[in-house]
């Protein structure tokens, strides 16, 4: 069995009038906390992470989460990073918008955020309505990407997107023109597909922010061996390369150039 860790996030403030308690801390702060933490400690696939689990407890409101020690000593050192730097810039995406997230509710609920690991005896990162734990969006520009996968969702009662299943990259979710769905006569699903997008890539760290991509064209996708083909491609170059001087072709392409 891996060896476990744990990180304490406790949240400081009141609910009205009253001290903030686990008897007065909704559902939803409990549910957007959830959402951080799998993207705190987990930014990559999902899919293949270890089990999270959670315990609250007094001391105003402490979530604390159990999950491998790896990832634990990780997060140490990101938050000690972040706490250092009073920065954000150069996270992995997930990260770096969950933090953006609590830096969201510290400012609108008045809560301060305390967060310490089973690595540290101190507090490792604060998130206060004061601390400025932001994205710099000059870091983001307009790019185009392609993806290849399955096609496994297509719609959307008021925004219209598609799931991708990629091997690359996990899921991922593109916004759609409804009318390009609508006016589709061929079902898309379970089908490969190519896929070509717009949206932001971060000039520092080269990551795409996967969670506002827009689809320019869905390109039919499915690769396979044809060995009739490649004979023939074969056939028709051997004649050209019948009488050719492997090494005396490889310097005349180097020009003067050796290796």
């Amino acid at each position: 069995m891996d060896k476990m860790g744990h990180i304490e996030i406790r949240v400081v403030g009141n609910e009205g009038n009253n001290p903030l308690t686990p008897d007065n801390y909704d559902i939803r702060e409990i549910r957007a906390m959830l959402e951080n933490i799998e993207d705190m400690l987990y930014p990559g696939n999902k899919k293949i992470r270890p089990d999270i689990t959670y315990q609250i407890g007094e001391g105003s409101v402490r979530n604390i989460f159990k999950t491998s020690l790896q990832a634990v000593v990780s997060f140490t050192a990101v938050a000690g990073m972040i706490s250092n730097t009073n920065s954000i810039d150069g996270l992995e995406l997930s990260t770096a918008k969950a933090i953006e997230n609590i830096q969201s509710i510290a400012r609108s609920k008045d809560y301060s955020f305390e967060i310490k690991t089973s690595e540290s005896e101190n507090i490792v990162l604060k998130i206060t309505p004061q601390t400025q734990y932001e994205r710099s969006t000059n870091l983001w520009v307009d790019a185009e990407f392609y993806f290849y996968g399955v096609l496994v969702n297509a719609g959307g009662k008021n925004k219209a997107n598609i799931h991708l299943d990629t091997k690359e990259t996990g899921m991922v979710v593109i916004e759609t023109d409804k009318v390009f769905l609508k006016d589709e006569p061929d079902n898309l699903l379970y089908k490969e597909y190519g896929v070509r997008v717009i949206g932001k890539q971060n000039l520092e760290t080269g990551e795409i922010d996967r969670s506002n991509l827009k689809l320019v064209q869905l390109i039919d996708y499915s690769p396979k061996y044809d060995e009739a083909y490649l004979n023939n491609l074969i056939a028709k170059a051997s004649p050209k390369f019948k009488n050719l001087d492997p090494d005396l072709w490889l310097r005349e392409m180097r020009g003067g150039y050796n290796l």
